[in-house]
């Protein structure tokens, strides 16, 4: 799973996520989803959410516990 679509994320899930200045780089952050951001179905960046630690960006995998 490749985090764009909204309903493939869950909160609790662990995700890897691409903070707004990793944007560039690609350095992925890994966390657990405290809240899902992106209203809309789909996004061709990755869902934004906001992880349990307060850090905020979009989802770029999906980890299964």
């Amino acid at each position: 799973m490749n985090g764009q679509n909204r309903k493939d994320i869950l909160p609790g899930m662990t995700v890897d996520i691409v903070l707004k200045a990793d944007q560039k780089t690609g350095k992925l952050t890994r966390g657990i989803v405290k809240d899902i951001l992106t209203k809309s179905v789909t996004h061709p960046h990755g869902i934004k959410v906001r992880l349990t630690d307060g850090q905020i960006g979009r989802v770029q995998g999906i980890h299964s516990t």
